[in-house]
């Protein structure tokens, strides 16, 4: 699936624009590497496994690499 349609089909379920939902991806994805849990590091370490150009993913990358990770699951 292309992710566009990913974020057409979201944006049409919440009735808000593919913009917002990026968006709203985006500050999500951001609060998440900025505050991790107190977990000893577990978190971010798998922060550290999803493949981005910056510090912090955007959208598209993310959904990258969940998309390879279930595939992967599948595939077992």
């Amino acid at each position: 699936m292309r992710i566009r349609k990913i974020y057409r089909q979201i944006a049409r379920k919440n009735g808000v624009t593919i913009k917002e939902v990026r968006s709203e991806m985006q500050k999500a994805i951001l609060w998440a590497y900025q505050n991790p849990p107190k977990d000893g590091g577990i978190t971010e370490a798998y922060q550290k496994c999803v493949p981005c150009r910056d510090k912090v993913p955007t959208p598209e990358e993310v959904i990258c690499f969940v998309a390879g990770k279930i595939q992967q699951r599948e595939n077992r």
